[in-house]
């Protein structure tokens, strides 16, 4: 995982994926994944972001990480 600030030009990387998320592809390993990710880049002091999709229509497993970022309290 990673967060990019294009302002400064750095990215400040963040641990790989939660111990207990399992791998795969369903909706309850993305939230946990939103979760952990909010909870790194706040600890970093990064607390607002854009969410990059990359073309990809926001439903599903995307929705479900970004819901759960912004209810740990990242800002997008």
């Amino acid at each position: 995982m990673q967060v990019i600030d294009d302002l400064k030009a750095r990215r400040h990387r963040l641990r790989e994926t939660p111990p207990k998320a399992k791998k795969g592809g369903d909706v309850a390993s993305a939230k946990a994944l939103g979760k952990a990710i909010a909870e790194r880049a706040k600890a970093k002091g990064i607390n607002q972001v854009v969410f990059d999709r990359g073309g990809y229509i926001y439903h599903g497993r995307v929705k479900a990480l970004a819901d759960a970022a912004r209810e740990a309290g990242l800002q997008f």
